[in-house]
């Protein structure tokens, strides 16, 4: 079987795979972040956190953008974008590059270390060596810390196995769910004639619509190949490639709808895994890529997976109210998670502190003492 991405994305596992990874990838925004004495703050008017929070370009959104990055990751292992510069060398605009049309060219340099330079065609069909400031490339896992390995060739043995127990199916099915049919016959038939029989039985019998009742000549038999999908158990078989393919793109096998082993208790598990250790790497890769690219001294980038891990909603104002009890948000940090405007005023920024807490090792002063000590 020919197994390349178009052949791939034709497998509804495989498919479904993606659109989930890469739809569940992109609905986490991308920030940038300063560091500061405090903590840290988010720089909304740096230029690449308008970039890539924002407007990635004149035609996408940032979940079209990252959607797009996970789907190259995944099918090709590397994604590539041009990154065009303003007078001031700041990022305005992210241009896709096909995977293929990018070459990379490496010079080591005792004093430096290794350097990339990529030899690119840039859509408007010029090709040019450009320098790594104006190559945005995220590679998948690597072997050589370089490319990142294409995981489509890499499974195409198992992708190839799916291809061609669904072509079986659709074969066995073209014909009308017919098992192949021998004609048998004493006599001598000769060449001439073992073509206009076949012709003949093929028109009457095959593709879906071949139920017309056959007339023989010549001492013909029809004996009929029946097989047996169950005792081969190409149910079976299906099933095990849906579970395999679940594997090669990293996804619980009940978000590509294999239901067969799930449960009612462990498939909330599932999912939070799902974030964790299949989102998770994705996250620091892309992240750190960016990072690594828009990024100078004393600034990151990091995902917000807040509305992936969100449980249901008697959790969630559980956990809510615990935070405001501990005295780790104020109202208006709880409104701003679901989406709703501030307090007016000052009343929504108020940290609470348990009273019955003080620092450790120092004694509690009564709060009627208290009172009475600033009274006086």
């Amino acid at each position: 079987m020919r197994v390349d991405e178009r052949t791939a994305l034709t497998i509804p596992a495989t498919l479904q795979a993606l659109r989930i990874i890469s739809g569940v990838f992109a609905m986490a925004p991308l920030h940038m972040y300063g560091r500061t004495p405090e903590g840290r703050t988010r720089l909304d008017d740096h230029p690449a956190e308008i970039l890539l929070a924002e407007r990635p370009n004149a035609h996408q959104s940032p979940f079209a953008l990252f959607e797009l990055i996970m789907s190259d990751l995944l099918l090709a292992g590397n994604f590539y974008a041009y990154v065009s510069l303003n007078a001031r060398g700041e990022p305005v605009a992210l241009t896709r590059l096909r995977p293929g049309s990018v070459v990379v060219a490496e010079y080591f340099d005792r004093a430096e270390g290794q350097i990339l330079f990529y030899d690119a065609t840039l859509p408007d069909g010029s090709r040019e060596r450009f320098a790594a400031r104006n190559i945005w490339h995220i590679a998948g896992l690597s072997r050589d810390g370089l490319i990142g390995l294409n995981p489509v060739q890499y499974a195409r043995e198992a992708l190839g196995g799916a291809l061609a127990t669904s072509e079986h199916a659709h074969r066995f099915w073209s014909r009308g769910g017919k098992p192949s049919t021998v004609l048998t016959t004493e006599q001598k038939v000769s060449p001439e004639d073992k073509t206009r029989i076949r012709a003949d039985w093929e028109r009457l019998h095959a593709g879906l619509e071949g139920s017309a009742t056959a007339v023989l000549d010549q001492d013909l038999k029809a004996e009929f190949l029946s097989h047996n999908f169950k005792d081969s158990q190409f149910l079976e078989t299906r099933q095990f490639q849906v579970v395999d393919l679940a594997r090669i793109w990293g996804v619980p096998p009940h978000l590509i709808f294999e239901l067969s082993k799930a449960t009612f208790s462990n498939i909330e598990q599932q999912s939070l895994e799902f974030v964790t250790y299949h989102l998770g790497p994705h996250f620091a890769r892309v992240a750190g890529a960016a990072t690594r690219q828009f990024g100078g001294n004393g600034t990151y980038f990091e995902h917000l997976t807040d509305a992936l891990v969100r449980g249901d909603l008697k959790s969630r104002m559980e956990a809510y109210w615990l935070q405001r009890q501990m005295g780790m948000v104020n109202a208006n940090d709880l409104l701003r998670r679901e989406n709703q405007n501030n307090l007016p005023g000052e009343a929504g920024t108020e940290y609470w502190r348990p009273a019955n807490m003080a620092l450790a090792g120092q004694p509690v002063t009564p709060a009627r003492n208290q009172g009475a000590n600033n009274a006086q």
